[in-house]
């Protein structure tokens, strides 16, 4: 008999035979046999171990989950069970202890529980999961007839139906998690729509049905074709692949394909740029066309196992017409050539899915009919009247369209009948705020105005909800949302290039005229209103009427107002904020005004502002003429720049304080409920506008919004509006507090400004860096101020780091927009100083802004 090694010689070999796998499967894309390679090396580490003890044979050794299967990658947990006798003796127990911290010694990262048979059974009645790493084991050592009887108790134990529905639910909840979304930017390759955790479900539910699960067997049963059984088990390959390199990448157990990794990987498999993609977008779209496959070809399996555990015996069948009907809640073809001897039946189909309130899916023969004749979606098909007609009525249904859309992109459908639709299928988008591939945040912008017109949902934004109500023909809405980004990747303006893919789609479809206007407008004008809430003063009735000129009319206000909601809800979840949405909607109230007063002059607009202000004060029981002298210090500008509630708020604080010599500081909640708003009131400095950044910033606080203003008697009224990230859940009176003293004692002790520290750069700045951007201008609008707009990747003590430069060179700001879009910032500064009258010094001071917002 072989002499056993000892630990320490154990975790060597492991090493080193782990190391030489690695070798000898140095090819990424030929990878996948690495998966049994570890799960062997792992047995032998294992039993080698176990022998040690010398266990009784009634203790088993069993590999559950994954590595139950015979795979393991090379960072993921090695899960075991050991079974144990009916009445474990205390020192078999204390033995298992000393084994199991010999597994981490030797290096192992192991997942174990110790259980006894009727442990296991009451666990799994519990749990679907322990049911699920069950069905997947593997007897690594140990008497192999009792584990032969507890395998077929297992089975035994499984009801397949109730495993069925509930592998299904666990689905649905995982599918919830990543927003339906198989094309994220940075997906998890093993748990999104897509991923390999689809393919585990289908080996899970055959197992329980005792299928196996190996993909030529459910071929051979008739649930899937040579051609998909070929296309699944290619798929599969290549997200094993890339999955195997990404854990030798991350050096851990990581699952998700971040930027920090797609770089090198790309590189692993051996991508380089070129002129039309960068070498980590090759390498997505081969994740991404592996994740399409699986996601058309799995439902059909899902689907053609359940008539397996379902008996179809007495399942009412309902004709619909001589295409479809209804076998109980699926919708199914009539017969095998319908889309042959009818191509336009491949819309219809999803109409009807639509219209059918008892459609619960599509069956799963005729899913793949529809996936063989893609082919016959054609010019002729294109340009037939009832196709298009289909098409548009798609648009007209009361409930569905998402749902449908999904599943036209998903079979490729959508990308046939629009083929720029399909150039943008799996296209990603490195401006790291979209988390979307084009195509993906395209139907997430397209479900977000839909959802405004879904009654369920009012409760999420019911000012778009009461809007689309109002709104005719909303179709037109829908199919702007389809088109708004089609022109992406083309080289130039995707606004400009969307505008006249749109212009041509509408001319050849039964649109309203109107519409037909309509929907090319909206998307060549889908990012201004977001541009002018974001970056210029929307309370300005000079901004509100140069916006107003551009829209026209309510209908065409009403319609750009959601879909731009609608848009920056689908780029990213850390985008959107109530401050935003503060913004946006006061934009629009500000021109719906103006539309229906027909051109409303300015000193009305002043004059309304400020009685506004006067009834507020007041409400707190003050002297009609205690406003007279703060009033007497501000300018129109001043007026003009603040709504009336900000101008009472600011008056109740300051009209007894006017010629103060302590700086003045008041924090409120903010009206939009998220964040603070910010008065500073004092004597007017160089640098007082970059010592609040720098408070804030060092504070942890992120500021949206802020308008600078000086009185005629030389004091700084400046408001900020910040977001407060890391206290959502504190008490808002003790930040007030905080605020309030520790600011104003900042700017009294007028300590020299010290410059920042090297800011960290978020992970994603790091793989895809922004190029910096300062562009000085005049303002369109003429007078004495310059335009300031600076792009950049976003980092703490930005801000701060452009104010000092700002102040260094004597320049005066006027009013700061700071739009954050993921980790890109996008800042406006109307600014002022005697140095922007010379080009020279205004290169120059561009020059200098540039080197600091180098990351």
């Amino acid at each position: 008999m072989t002499a056993l090694r000892s630990v320490v010689a154990l975790r060597e070999y492991h090493a080193a035979q782990k190391a030489e796998l690695r070798r000898k499967f140095s090819d990424p894309s030929k990878a996948a046999p690495l998966l049994q390679a570890l799960a062997h090396l792992t047995d032998r580490t294992l039993i080698e171990l176990w022998d040690r003890h010398q266990f009784p044979g009634q203790v088993l050794l069993v590999a559950v989950g994954g590595y139950g299967r015979g795979e393991l990658y090379p960072y993921s947990d090695i899960d075991l069970l050991i079974l144990l006798p009916d009445q474990p003796s205390p020192a078999l127990l204390e033995k298992l202890e000393v084994f199991v911290g010999e597994l981490w010694d030797i290096g192992l990262e192991v997942g174990h529980s110790v259980r006894t048979m009727a442990d296991c059974l009451a666990e799994a009645e519990k749990d679907i999961t322990v049911q699920t790493a069950l069905l997947e084991s593997r007897c690594l050592t140990g008497d192999q007839q009792r584990f032969a009887r507890f395998r077929e108790t297992v089975y035994r134990h499984i009801d397949p139906k109730e495993f069925f529905d509930a592998k299904l639910l666990e689905q649905q909840a995982r599918y919830g998690r990543f927003l339906s979304a198989t094309y994220k930017l940075e997906p998890n390759i093993k748990e999104a729509p897509g991923g390999l955790r689809d393919l585990h479900l289908i080996g899970w539910i055959a197992a329980a049905l005792g299928l196996g699960n190996n993909w030529r067997k459910l071929a051979a049963m008739g649930m899937l074709t040579r051609e998909e059984s070929q296309k699944l088990r290619h798929a599969e390959r290549v997200l094993r692949c890339i999955r195997i390199q990404l854990h030798w990448t991350a050096k851990r157990h990581e699952d998700r394909i971040l930027f920090d990794y797609q770089n090198p990987l790309a590189a692993d498999f051996g991508y380089v740029d070129n002129n039309r993609q960068r070498a980590s977008e090759q390498l997505m779209a081969q994740y991404y066309l592996a994740a399409r496959v699986v996601s058309q070809l799995t439902p059909l399996l899902v689907q053609a196992l359940r008539k397996r555990i379902f008996s179809q015996i007495g399942v009412e069948i309902t004709p619909i017409n001589e295409r479809f009907q209804l076998r109980g809640p699926v919708l199914e073809i009539t017969h095998p050539t319908v889309f042959e001897q009818d191509p336009s039946a491949i819309l219809e189909l999803f109409l009807v899915f639509e219209q059918e309130n008892y459609a619960a899916d599509i069956a799963p023969e005729t899913l793949r009919a529809l996936w063989h004749a893609r082919s016959l979606i054609d010019d002729n098909f294109r340009t037939n009247p009832r196709n298009k007609q289909l098409f548009i009525d798609l648009f007209r249904q009361p409930a569905g369209l998402t749902r449908i859309l999904r599943r036209m992109n998903q079979y490729g459908v959508l990308g046939r009948y629009i083929p720029q639709f399909g150039d943008i299928v799996g296209r990603m988008q490195h401006d790291l705020f979209h988390v979307y591939t084009v195509d993906e945040h395209t139907l997430m912008v397209l479900r977000n105005v839909r959802r405004f017109a879904v009654a369920a949902f009012t409760h999420e934004y019911p000012f778009c909800s009461r809007l689309i109500a109002e709104f005719d023909r909303p179709e037109a809405l829908y199919l702007a949302a389809l088109f708004h980004d089609i022109g992406k990747g083309r080289g130039g303006d995707h606004s400009t290039l969307g505008e006249k893919i749109a212009a041509d789609f509408c001319a050849a479809h039964p649109l309203h005229p109107d519409d037909v206007k309509l929907i090319p407008w909206l998307v060549r004008q889908h990012l201004v209103m977001s541009s002018f809430a974001q970056k210029r003063d929307v309370y300005d009735p000079e901004v509100v009427e140069e916006f107003a000129a551009m829209v026209g009319d309510q209908r065409h206000l009403s319609a750009l107002y959601l879909l731009t909601v609608a848009d920056i809800r689908g780029t990213s979840p850390k985008v959107w904020n109530a401050w935003k949405a503060k913004l946006l909607e006061d934009l629009f109230k500000a021109t719906q005004r103006y539309l229906n007063s027909k051109n409303i002059p300015a000193q009305t607009w002043l004059e309304d502002r400020q009685a506004e202000a006067l009834r507020l004060l007041r409400l707190y029981g003050l002297r009609d003429d205690v406003h007279e002298p703060f009033w007497s210090q501000l300018d129109t500008v001043y007026f003009l720049r603040h709504d009336a509630r900000e101008i009472a708020w600011h008056t109740r604080q300051l009209f007894s304080r006017l010629d103060t010599d302590v700086p003045i500081v008041r924090a409120k909640l903010s009206e939009s409920g998220e964040g603070l708003q910010v008065m500073v009131y004092t004597k007017d400095v160089a640098d007082l506008f970059a010592r609040i950044c720098a408070f804030f910033e060092k504070a942890g606080y992120s500021i949206f919004d802020a308008h600078i203003h000086t009185t005629r008697h030389g004091y700084a009224l400046d408001s900020f509006y910040v977001y407060i990230p890391d206290h959502a859940n504190e008490a808002y009176r003790d930040l007030i507090g905080y605020v309030e003293y520790e600011l104003a004692s900042q700017i009294a002790r007028q300590a020299p400004l010290v410059a920042g520290g090297k800011a960290r750069v978020s992970r994603q700045l790091k793989h895809f860096p922004i190029q910096p951007r300062v562009e000085i201008s005049a303002d369109e609008r003429g007078g004495q101020y310059q335009v300031l707009s600076i792009t950049a990747g976003d980092r703490t003590g930005l801000l701060s780091t452009i104010a000092r430069i700002l102040a260094s060179n004597r320049i005066e700001i006027q009013s700061a927009k700071i739009m954050t879009l993921g980790e890109r910032a996008e800042d406006n500064f109307l600014i002022s100083g005697p140095i922007l009258d010379d080009e020279r010094a205004v290169r120059h001071l561009e020059g200098d802004l540039l080197a600091a917002l180098q990351v």
